[in-house]
């Protein structure tokens, strides 16, 4: 055994070089970093002239070459697949607030229930809350169900459309609910009115939406009911 021990090499004799990692000595490992070939030097970086492009052609122009998804001519597979659909460019698209989401900022006291004498709540104080951004709407916002199992607080508000259950939801604990159309002016004077010295007058729905609003079902503020109901 202790002939085994004494013919292993002690660091001592190996002389083994300890060094350490600092900044003045950091560097990437050897063969890490490939040297870039110089092109069009001449003979000597074995791409000169020509550079490796051949001779003339579409590919050997500067800023020259064919796209990725040319085959050659025949008709391209984008065009030989079936289309279907389309986007509507007439499209206004919503922005969804969930009563869920209103009974949870009412907790947090960032949402304050208007009395009988109070307005109701729009848009701008769902901003003030930080429900909504302003970049956010675009087109006006939509009211939706979700969480309405724990929606308690009698909110009376104001929205551009509401689904039938969420209309169901704020009724039932004692809540009103209102649909109003805000063109692209009207819902910019109502979101950033610093930027009007006079507040335009808001225009009616466009004849595509008028049913939509002179709906009590909606509970549009165009129909007998909602009108009724301001004047007494």
């Amino acid at each position: 055994g202790n002939r085994f021990l004494s013919s292993l090499p002690s660091p001592q004799d190996e002389g083994e070089i300890v060094t350490f990692l600092t900044l003045n000595n950091i560097r990437d490992n050897p063969g890490a970093v490939k040297k870039k070939r110089r092109i069009g030097r001449g003979v000597g970086c074995s791409k000169g002239k020509t550079c490796g492009r051949g001779h003339k052609g579409q590919k050997a122009r500067s800023g020259g070459g064919v796209k990725p998804t040319f085959e050659g001519g025949q008709t391209p597979f984008y065009k030989r697949v079936p289309k279907r659909g389309f986007r509507n460019i007439h499209a206004q698209p919503m922005t969804p607030i969930n009563v869920g989401t209103l009974q949870d900022f009412v907790d947090m006291g960032r949402i304050v229930p208007p009395g009988p004498s109070d307005p109701p709540l729009t848009i701008p104080d769902f901003i003030k809350a930080g429900i909504l951004t302003k970049s956010s709407v675009k087109h006006g916002v939509k009211l939706l169900a979700k969480g309405s199992d724990r929606f308690k607080t009698p909110l009376r508000m104001e929205v551009s459309r509401a689904s039938k259950s969420a209309i169901d939801a704020v009724e039932e604990v004692g809540g009103e609910v209102v649909t109003v159309h805000y063109n692209r002016l009207a819902l910019k004077a109502l979101i950033k009115p610093h930027r009007f010295d006079i507040i335009p007058r808001r225009a009616l729905p466009p004849p595509k939406m008028m049913p939509y609003y002179t709906n009590y079902d909606h509970r549009g503020y165009l129909s007998p009911e909602v009108q009724m109901r301001k004047v007494l």
